[in-house]
């Protein structure tokens, strides 16, 4: 009995720490003996390790190389970290000799003026399976393994069957750096006995963890807004092919079981139609079935939602896909104690493999009512677009080419058409000028993408969300747009389109130089700024406005404008004027050429008012207990646009570290308290500036480091409700500010307010912190009015908080300055129109003079 036992649990020990390839796959079919098993190349079975980026694509190339037929290797870019992303087009020999033909007749299905034409009877339908976009959530890229293999290797008619009525678009690793990442992290941290300890190092990864990218950024965030290079890379060829199903494998708590869409049915977005969900359901019985044969527990309908379309599952339900969640409970490790006993990493990779197969039955089985469904999707939306009284949207952004172009940029890789006008408009107040300005016409396939692009959403059916409730673009990106009725469209004389951004060319003339002025109010100023300041050059910032002469014409300048000096510099005037050129050039900003230091009116360029810049010398605190995200779109912003360096101070460097040699610190959201407190304060009494954004204004606060109070939030309840149990997560849940956007008024002679034309700056909220306005008339440049609300969801309670609220104080410590931010002028790096604000702390904040309101050197 004792050998008996001892031999069950040493079959027990082997099967949780590796597993035959035979494990996960189905033994309804047999398999080429000339392809590759993941062992064979990667030296060791899939689960008994991590796998590595690295031998994973030496895996999908080993299988591409063995089976041509089936296989086809693509490279759609690089990472920030030079890692290739791959993309394999797996289908049957004779589809992939007229793969080209069929990508094309695909496409027509979501031509409205194209798709009548097509046959779907013998269309092979398109599903893009895409694994682990968050890199600690690494069973669904183990799991690609096992799916590459037995696509390639397979034999059969099913199989065969399968490849003739499906093209599959194979993304093995959506988020080759983070899975890098978390590999090494899990891989030396396993014992060969293995622990399964919740508490152990293995489970409990160092910041930032695995999850993010390069710059810590959540790329399941990212599809939409598509600032980073993975997103951008991916997005190609995702509109190269528009699939019909795209398949997004993720992992949730290690004590859930596993999760498959559709979602909870109050949180999907009101603009997608009720016929994807129908087919979301439609699929869902096949991950069911599929799931019931192998015996794994599974829930849907609960916890996740279908609203933000910046998501891996919720964007192809804007382009006339069907988006597919799944939510594995993560063994972080290898094997992990749960809820639900020992969960071994092997038994979480052949879930996700299961549901990939799952997925592909079904496609083949329902091809043609996904076929049918994305013709039918881009149809209604013309025809929506044709009934809707609003024709389209005209943008505009004056003195910031960058930031118009980067927002054209965005549509662009969506495949929204944009189109230049004749005539100028003039709505709402902005005016808008044929040579600056484009017109985003609605009566496009795209209708209802540039709908949620653009639309301020006031009414919602839940109070509860995954995610953010609002992310109208222009006012993220700080641009102008109005709507156009058919009058105003018609008056305006449609043109061209926009196939190509147009480059900005920037001409100083050739007249001797007095000195040059650089317009503040474009996007890249502030690198060009401290580009000039690295080489040593002298710069003075404007304090007031002012007209002055360029070119034989007077052009007025505003608060903000930095003036370069020909004289008192370190080079003659011929070098300089090269470096203004080659800088103009490099950042998209207009440098203009003044010959006289006499203004036509207001400041001279030798007055006081323009003051003295100091190179911001800049250390961001990091680590523990800081938001990585909120800390990844400063290293971002400062390092991808503005080619800004920064240090990241991890709290025991902080502790150590001769601060003198930094002039300027950011704390992002989170908590600090493994810092230095009073080092930190006497940091900035000694002349420091500190910038300070959401929770961590209340961190300093608390700890005496900056003087701002808080608006207390009125509970939701009260001690008299009778309440059911039950309420309690929906009364509770309300009360979290997931994510609004909120109008600032702007007091616009702050040096805060620099580059800023408009009084109105649109933030965006996603936390509690609520300041009370400073009793210093002239700290509180940004502040929320009556009716701040511009798009989104808040709580009674909340929005009643934040009326008559500030969102930006500056206090005066000793010498120094701390700049409170309450909210996220950076978020998910497309938030451009909070950046100035951003730089303007960083650049300005030494020259406030907080208890006058004036400025000083």
């Amino acid at each position: 009995m004792k050998k008996l036992l001892l031999l069950s649990l040493l079959v027990l020990q082997y099967s949780l720490h590796a597993q035959d390839i035979s494990y996960f796959l189905p033994d309804s079919v047999s398999y080429d003996p000339a392809i590759p098993k993941p062992k064979d190349i990667i030296y060791h079975e899939v689960g008994e390790w991590h796998v590595t980026h690295d031998r994973l694509v030496n895996y999908m190339k080993a299988v591409a190389a063995a089976a041509p037929g089936r296989v086809k290797l693509e490279t759609m870019g690089l990472t920030y970290e030079n890692r290739p992303q791959l993309l394999l087009i797996i289908t049957s020999p004779k589809n992939h000799q007229r793969l080209e033909e069929i990508r094309l007749q695909h496409l027509k299905l979501a031509d409205p003026s194209q798709s009548a034409s097509v046959n779907v009877d013998d269309m092979p339908v398109v599903v893009w399976i895409g694994h682990s976009i968050h890199g600690n959530e690494p069973s669904g890229a183990n799991a690609s393994l096992v799916s590459a293999y037995y696509l390639a290797a397979a034999r059969g008619k099913q199989i065969d069957e399968l490849l003739e009525n499906v093209v599959i678009l194979f993304d093995p690793s959506f988020n080759p750096d983070g899975l890098q990442r978390f590999s090494t992290w899990a891989n030396q941290h396993k014992s060969k006995n293995l622990v399964s300890d919740p508490n152990s190092r293995e489970f409990n990864e160092v910041w930032p963890g695995g999850r993010f990218n390069h710059y810590w950024f959540d790329l399941n965030r990212d599809w939409l807004p598509a600032v980073h290079v993975e997103s951008q890379n991916r997005l190609k060829w995702f509109h190269q092919w528009q699939p019909n199903i795209l398949t997004d494998h993720h992992e949730q708590g290690s004590n859930a079981t596993f999760f498959f869409q559709p979602g909870v049915p109050s949180r999907v977005n009101p603009l997608t139609p009720a016929r994807n969900q129908e087919l979301t359901a439609k699929l869902g019985k096949f991950h069911a079935r599929f799931l019931d044969r192998i015996g794994s527990l599974y829930f849907t309908k609960e916890a996740y939602d279908d609203f933000y379309y910046g998501k891996g599952s919720t964007y192809p339900d804007i382009n006339g896909a069907i988006g597919i969640l799944f939510e594995q409970a993560s063994s972080r490790g290898h094997l992990q104690q749960t809820n639900n006993g020992l969960l071994s990493f092997p038994f979480t990779i052949r879930n996700q493999f299961v549901t990939a197969l799952s997925t592909l039955e079904g496609a083949k089985v329902l091809r043609k009512e996904f076929l049918n469904w994305q013709r039918e999707f881009y149809k209604t939306a013309v025809a929506e677009a044709a009934a809707d009284p609003l024709r389209g949207y005209v943008i505009g952004k004056k003195d910031d080419d960058k930031t118009l172009d980067e927002f054209v940029t965005m549509l662009g890789r969506h495949r929204i058409k944009i189109y230049s006008f004749k005539n100028g408009l003039t709505l709402s107040g902005n005016t808008y000028d044929p040579q600056s300005s484009w017109i985003v016409p609605l009566n496009q396939p795209q209708y209802k993408l540039i709908k949620t692009i653009f639309s301020k959403t006031a009414e919602y059916k839940d109070s509860l969300f995954y995610d953010i409730t609002s992310w109208t673009m222009p006012l993220a990106f700080g641009i102008n747009a109005d709507e156009l009725g058919a009058s105003q469209l018609g008056q305006a004389g449609l043109g061209n389109e926009l196939v190509t951004a147009i480059p900005k060319i920037t001409v100083m003339g050739n007249s001797p130089a007095y000195a040059y002025l650089i317009q503040w109010e474009e996007l890249l100023a502030p690198g060009a700024l401290y580009e000039i300041l690295e080489k040593g050059l002298y710069a003075k910032v404007a304090t007031g406005n002012f007209a002055t002469v360029i070119e034989g014409r007077t052009k007025d300048f505003r608060r903000g404008t930095i003036m370069i000096p020909v004289q008192m510099q370190s080079v003659d005037a011929v070098q300089l004027k090269n470096m203004m050129q080659n800088i103009a050039n490099k950042y998209a900003v207009s440098i203009d050429a003044v010959q006289s230091g006499a203004a036509v009116s207001g400041v001279d360029l030798g007055s006081s008012r323009f003051v003295n810049i100091t190179r911001p010398s800049l250390a961001m605190i990091t680590g523990p207990g800081v938001n990585a995200t909120d800390a990844g779109e400063v290293w971002h912003l400062l390092d991808q646009r503005m080619n800004i360096p920064a240090v990241h101070l991890e709290p025991n460097i902080f502790n150590r570290v001769d601060l003198n040699k930094y002039n300027t610190l950011i704390m992002v959201g989170g908590t600090y308290n493994e810092i230095n407190k009073d080092k930190l304060k006497t940091w900035v009494q000694n002349g420091g500036t500190l910038i300070l954004t959401e929770e961590a204004v209340s961190w300093a606060a608390q700890n005496g480091i900056s003087e701002v109070k808080f608006k207390k939030v009125k509970a939701a309840v009260d001690s008299t409700q009778k309440l059911s149990y039950t309420d309690r997560e929906q009364i509770d849940g309300a009360q979290q500010v997931q994510g609004a956007i909120f109008g600032a008024d702007v007091d616009l002679a702050h040096p805060l307010a620099y580059g800023y034309e408009q009084k109105t700056v649109s933030l965006f909220k996603a936390n509690r912190v609520v300041m009370e306005k400073s009793k210093n008339p002239y700290a509180t440049p940004y502040y929320y009015g009556n009716k701040p609300l511009q798009s989104g969801w808040v709580s009674k309670e909340n929005g009643d908080a934040i009326k008559n609220s500030a969102a930006v104080i500056v206090n005066t410590v000793g010498t120094g300055r701390v700049i409170n931010i309450a909210d996220n002028p950076n978020f998910r790096a497309f938030w451009l129109g909070g950046s100035k604000l951003f730089m303007n702390a960083i650049f300005f904040g030494r020259i406030i003079d907080a208890a006058s309101g004036r400025t000083t050197e």
